[in-house]
């Protein structure tokens, strides 16, 4: 069974305002197993940057602007993906883009029922909890200290781990001779249990909190 865990980074919410796909990721999984093939590029959006996208993901217009445009890439990705399943954090922003971008460049769309959705498999097995991809990896343990930014491939690396544990966890003997540690891959820790915190969130992490809750189809928090 052969899946890509796929993420995008953007300048904004929605293409039909005008924004564009500036990264675009993908992992391989066979059996749930990383296959160690993965695929990113920086694309050139033909747009500026707003400065609110920019905090996010970490890339600026003159970062970019040497970059190669979505068509440009197209066909490689196309060709990365296969007609392999698509799990993706919020699929239909993802999702959303990656067609607003392959229409553009004259070529077929991608079917909705190609993509697993991994924060309605949280919400499922979660009810009421936080599904952000950040919280999702604090409840598996999964370390996500390098994710300073929303960076596409770093990302796909974290749900590649959460898409596992979402699955039905880790089984024995489902890993690959000779395969080099993931950066996202740690080995569960014991740990006596935090007590409540005494204070509330910090502005920064307010921010981080409202900046994905932007990229969230009708989020809990805002119901």
């Amino acid at each position: 069974m052969r899946e890509i865990v796929l993420d995008t980074e953007t300048t904004g919410l929605d293409p039909a305002a005008g924004h564009r796909i500036v990264e675009v990721a993908g992992l391989e999984l066979l059996h749930h197993v990383p296959t160690g093939r993965t695929f990113r590029e920086y694309i050139n959006p033909e747009r500026d940057m707003p400065e609110e996208a920019e905090k996010i993901h970490g890339l600026s217009s003159a970062f970019l602007a040497d970059k190669p445009v979505f068509a440009q890439i197209a066909t490689a990705f196309l060709d990365f993906i296969g007609d392999a399943k698509l799990v993706i954090h919020n699929a239909q922003f993802d999702m959303k883009f990656l067609n607003a971008e392959l229409k553009a460049a004259g070529l077929d769309t991608l079917p909705g029922d190609r993509a697993v959705d991994t924060v309605a498999m949280a919400r499922k097995r979660f009810p009421g909890a936080q599904v952000s991809l950040d919280a999702l990896c604090r409840r598996f343990e999964i370390d996500n200290s390098a994710r300073t930014f929303h960076g596409a491939l770093l990302d796909c690396e974290l749900l590649a781990e959460v898409y596992l544990e979402l699955s039905g966890g880790r089984q024995p003997g489902l890993t690959l001779e000779g395969q080099q540690p993931r950066r996202a891959a740690v080995a569960p820790l014991a740990r006596d249990a935090r007590p409540p915190r005494p204070h509330s969130a910090s502005p920064e992490e307010k921010a981080a909190h409202e900046a994905m809750l932007a990229k969230l189809s009708d989020p809990l928090w805002r119901q």
